[in-house]
């Protein structure tokens, strides 16, 4: 007796349903590889999306779309992934991503999650939403927007659950919490012109939104003050303390007059003191400094560093919430959380 032939794809019964691994077989890459192809993941290149989306078209394939949600609905894992930016070279050690990272755990652990922590380049954001694609995560929390705004737009609209810590911006369709930057910005001139100061320093990479908004409110104080922005007091410094002592060295060699330096980070703000005294200057009789982040180490540095204190400790409660209401198919919007100056010695003139 003649057996009778394998029936075609489109006509095995459903225990035979084809799998992603069949697909992957017969495409010659891996499972991941098809998985990705699938969910339009970049990571693939778009020859090979195409050549296996039209591969299992024509085998009548579909992702199984319940068995996926189902997988997710169990997992119990987080992403967060924290961008790597060539150009200003800030690394995972700095002590704001750490303490970033640190309350995210502990918002996390209490809500009986895991955190996966990985690193993307900033150029290639898009490869945020990895750990959700595969199914690895149930969610994603992205440290910094850098200048991938759009590339974070694109993932929301594909349907990633996602959470931004960043500034809020026009035409956006992510989630987003981040400190009040603009008011942060503000409150650091502010407190230098009362103190006497009129040649501000603003020291800090105004591509990046976050630092863009605090520039808004520094030079929204000095208009206040009745003072014009100064464009060779504006450096724009990466979060790099070489180069913010690169950028300050030079300042000073060009004979330029300046009484006071806001650093968009503690980092900058403390190698800014190290230059000024390498330089004769006193911190703060000759120059104010004020930082931003309020790091452990301010409290500590000689002068103890007056500082833009960000919300770290609740924005983990806060970005955790959001994602888990997101994941929860609710529409939640940007949140923008209270900052505060803290007054030390390095501005006390």
């Amino acid at each position: 007796m003649t057996p009778s032939p394998d029936p075609a794809p489109a006509e095995r019964p459903e225990r035979q349903r084809l799998q992603m691994a069949d697909i992957a077989r017969i495409a010659g890459v891996s499972v991941a590889t098809v998985s990705r192809a699938l969910n339009g993941s970049p990571e693939v290149s778009a020859a090979t999306r195409q050549r296996i989306s039209e591969l299992a078209r024509s085998l009548n394939y579909t992702i199984n779309i319940g068995a996926k949600n189902l997988r997710l609905r169990h997992n119990r894992t987080v992403a967060v992934v924290i961008p790597y930016d060539r150009r200003a070279r800030q690394h995972v050690s700095d002590p704001f991503f750490l303490a970033m990272l640190g309350s995210l755990a502990d918002a996390l652990t209490d809500r009986g999650f895991d955190m996966l922590v990985s690193r993307v380049d900033a150029d290639r954001l898009e490869l945020t939403s990895q750990a959700w694609d595969t199914g690895t995560a149930m969610g994603v929390i992205l440290i910094g927007q850098w200048h991938s705004h759009e590339q974070i737009n694109q993932m929301a609209e594909r349907g990633v659950p996602l959470v931004v810590w960043g500034a809020q911006i026009p035409v956006q369709r992510y989630c987003s919490v981040g400190g009040d930057n603009a008011t942060g910005g503000s409150l650091a001139t502010q407190h230098l012109l009362e103190r006497g100061c009129q040649r501000i320093v603003f020291m800090g990479d105004p591509e990046l939104p976050e630092v863009a908004q605090r520039l808004r409110g520094h030079r929204q104080a000095l208009a206040e003050a009745g003072l014009a922005a100064v464009p060779a007091l504006e450096l724009h410094t990466p979060f790099d303390a070489s180069q913010a002592r690169a950028d300050l060295s030079r300042l000073i060699e060009s004979g330029t007059a300046f009484d006071a330096v806001f650093a968009c980070s503690d980092v900058l703000a403390m190698a800014v003191v190290q230059v000024l005294r390498a330089h004769g200057k006193d911190v703060p009789r000759d120059v104010a400094v004020v930082g931003y982040d309020d790091i452990e180490w301010a409290s500590h540095a000689y002068p103890p560093l007056t500082t833009v204190r960000q919300p770290v400790a609740v924005a983990g409660v806060e970005i955790v919430n959001a994602l888990l209401d997101i994941v929860a198919g609710e529409v939640v919007p940007p949140r923008t959380l209270a900052v505060e100056l803290v007054v030390r010695r390095s501005s006390l003139r």
